[in-house]
C-alpha cells in the first residue's frame, strides 16, 4: 500500500508477477505510462487500485488471470480503451471502476454464461461508451439482486485485520470516498457518457440496489414500472436525457429514495404524490414543461383544489429534505462507528 504519495515514473512490470501479492494499491500518485502487462496465471491479487494516477495506454488482458479479485479500481486515468469485456469470467470481482478515462465503444457480453455475478459496485461514468444500455450485463448482476446481506448483518468487505478496500463513488449527487465498503452498498453509475435506446426493464430486478445514476446520456422512451421493485434504492438520477411519458406511479414505493432528479428532459402528466415524492422539490422536474402537480406551481387541469391538497400532505408528512439528509448522515456514521 504506497496510496497519497508523490511517487513518479511507471508502474515496475515485476508487480504482476508476485505470487503471494494480494493488494496493490498504488491510488493517487503521479505514475504514468502503461499498466503491466504479466500478470501471472494464478497469483493472489484481491484488490488492484491505481485510480488517481496518470496511466494510459490499453489495459492488459492478463488481468483475467487475477481470478481472485475482489476490486479493480483504475478511475480518474488516461487509459484509453473499449470496455474489457474478457473481465467477465472474474467470478469474485465486486467492484469495477473504470470512472473518468478514455473508454469507448459499445458495452456489451461477449459469450460468459454468467458474467460478473457477484458485481456491487459497477461505475464507467464520464467516458465515452455509446449503443445501448448493458442489459445482458445488467440481467446477470446477482450481487445487486440478493438482500440476504440485509437480514444478516453488516458486513465490510476485505481483510479486516490487515486491509480494508474502500472506493470513491458519486453518492446523492456528491463524490464521497468510503474507507470500507459494506457488502450491501450496491450502485451503477453510467452517467456522461453516450449511451441510447430504452431504460432495461431488467433493471428492475436489481432489488439491493442503492443507487441508480444514468443521467448526462441520450436514454430515450419512458421509465419502466419495474422501477417500482427497487425498493432499496436510495439516489436516483435520470436527468439530461430525452426520457418522455408520465412518471410511474409506482415510484411512491421507493420508502428509501433520498434524491431523485428527473431534470431537463420531456416528461408529462402528473407528478405523483405521496411517500417520498412529497419531500422533492421543484429541482428534481426542472426542464420537463409539460409536467405539472406539487411541488410545481402548474396544476393540471385547471383542478384548484388538487395543489393545496398535496400541500396538505407534505406539510403532515413531517418529512422534507433536511430531515431525509441529516437522517442518512446520522445513521451513515452511526453504522460506521459500530462497525470499527
Amino acid at each position: 500500500n504506497l496510496t497519497h504519495n508523490n511517487l513518479t515514473g511507471q508502474i515496475p512490470q515485476c508487480l504482476g508477477t508476485f505470487p503471494s501479492l494480494w493488494a496493490l494499491d498504488l491510488q493517487k500518485n503521479n505514475l504514468y505510462g502503461n499498466i503491466p502487462a504479466n500478470f501471472s496465471k494464478g497469483n493472489a491479487l484481491e484488490t488492484i487500485k491505481l485510480n488517481g494516477n496518470q496511466l494510459d495506454g490499453p489495459l492488459p488482458w492478463s488481468l483475467a488471470h487475477c481470478t481472485n479479485l475482489e476490486v479493480l479500481d483504475l478511475a480518474d486515468n488516461n487509459i484509453e480503451d473499449t470496455f474489457p469485456h474478457w473481465l467477465e469470467s472474474l467470478q469474485e470481482l465486486q467492484v469495477l471502476s473504470l470512472r473518468s478515462n478514455k473508454f469507448h465503444g459499445v458495452i456489451t457480453c461477449f459469450g460468459a454464461k454468467h458474467p460478473f455475478p457477484r458485481l456491487r459496485i459497477f461505475d464507467v461514468s464520464n467516458n465515452n461508451f455509446s449503443g445501448s444500455l448493458p442489459a445482458s450485463y445488467i440481467k446477470n448482476f446477482r450481487g445487486m439482486m440478493s438482500v440476504n446481506d440485509n437480514q444478516t448483518g453488516s458486513k465490510y468487505m476485505g481483510n479486516q485485520y490487515f486491509y480494508n478496500d474502500s472506493v470513491v463513488v458519486v453518492m446523492k449527487g456528491q463524490y464521497m470516498e468510503l474507507e470500507r465498503i459494506l457488502t450491501i452498498f450496491t450502485t451503477i453509475d453510467l452517467s456522461n457518457n453516450m449511451f441510447e435506446g430504452e431504460l432495461p426493464k431488467v433493471i428492475g430486478e436489481l432489488h439491493s440496489l442503492k443507487g441508480l445514476n444514468l443521467s448526462h446520456n441520450a436514454i430515450t422512451g419512458t421509465i419502466p414500472r419495474s422501477f417500482g421493485n427497487l425498493r432499496n434504492l436510495e439516489w436516483l438520477d435520470l436527468s439530461w436525457n430525452q426520457l418522455k411519458g408520465e412518471i410511474p406511479v409506482a415510484l411512491i414505493n421507493l420508502n428509501f429514495l433520498a434524491v431523485l432528479n428527473l431534470s431537463q428532459n420531456q416528461f408529462e402528466g402528473i407528478i405523483p404524490t405521496g411517500g417520498q415524492f412529497n419531500t422533492f422539490g421543484n429541482d428534481s422536474y426542472a426542464g420537463n414543461p409539460m409536467l405539472c402537480g406539487f411541488p410545481l406551481s402548474k396544476s393540471c387541469n385547471k383542478d384548484e383544489d388538487w395543489l393545496p391538497h398535496s400541500t396538505f400532505q407534505h406539510e403532515e408528512s413531517g418529512f422534507g429534505w433536511k430531515a431525509v439528509a441529516v437522517g442518512y448522515a446520522c445513521g451513515f456514521l452511526f453504522g460506521m462507528l459500530l462497525g470499527y
